[in-house]
């Protein structure tokens, strides 16, 4: 299934899209879904961030790759951190480049959103918990992540608002072992990575997070980008492809203030 939430006339909703309609359901999909009859034109509605104001996890340095152009040594445990929901965004939001930004990447990630909460999630069963996959940009402004990283933080360098947008859609019965992961930045293929490159895989960050906390229904899991990251500009369209999903499309502008 590809599940989308979205703006309608009405209200906003989640539905199940297929050819160019979306069937609208009751609620959430994170317990049962429920058919409501009712049927939206795609081209008639908006789509939004897939979850609402969701809690979002990321793991740095999650493609070997990616580790050695950025210089750090190769983790031997998953590296989280946290970025605030307030930086969750949906397909065709805008990225906001920060007034005093110098130096702001691109990441793009394999998303899992949890779908059945729980703690102490064995690594065989972990895959059972998610909903879903989405395409993920993990924004980053690497002045501030490089001044927060020597005294072991990573938040406000990832956390702006925006700094996290997801979509288009939440894709079930996926195998998220062997995705290709592509960023386009105006047009131009600058990251094209695999999953099957992941230092730890969906199952074992799953279960590594649920050592520590209870996982929600609609949390987020970023799982990492690919090598290739590089500097964004106010004026650039960034797209997040992973086939199997669709394209996530974000444009970025300068921020107000």
């Amino acid at each position: 299934m590809k599940i989308v939430r979205y703006q309608a006339a009405d209200g906003i909703h989640y539905g199940v899209e297929c050819e160019g309609s979306i069937e609208r359901i009751g609620g959430d999909p994170f317990e049962t879904i429920e058919w409501t009859g009712e049927v939206d034109c795609l081209s008639e509605v908006r789509l939004l961030c897939p979850v609402d104001r969701p809690r979002i996890f990321g793991v740095a340095y999650n493609y070997r790759q990616h580790t050695d152009e950025s210089g750090k040594e190769q983790p031997t445990l998953p590296v989280l951190f946290m970025k605030p929901s307030t930086a969750a965004s949906g397909n065709g939001d805008m990225i906001e480049y920060p007034s005093d930004g110098e130096i702001v990447h691109y990441e793009a990630e394999l998303v899992a959103i949890i779908g059945k909460g729980g703690r102490h999630i064995s690594k065989e069963n972990a895959l059972q918990h998610v909903l879903g996959y989405t395409c993920g940009n993990d924004i980053s402004d690497r002045v501030i992540q490089r001044q927060e990283s020597k005294f072991g933080c990573l938040l406000a360098g990832k956390g702006y608002d925006t700094f996290a947008p997801l979509g288009p859609a939440i894709v079930t019965d996926l195998d998220p072992a062997n995705l290709d992961v592509i960023l386009r930045q105006n047009g131009t293929v600058k990251q094209s990575g695999n999953t099957r490159d992941l230092v730890y895989p969906v199952a074992d960050i799953v279960a590594y997070l649920s050592r520590f906390m209870t996982l929600l229904p609609g949390d987020v899991i970023m799982t990492g980008t690919p090598a290739g990251v590089g500097p964004i500009v106010p004026g650039d369209d960034l797209e997040v492809e992973i086939p199997g999903i669709g394209v996530l499309k974000n444009p970025v502008v300068s921020a107000a203030h």
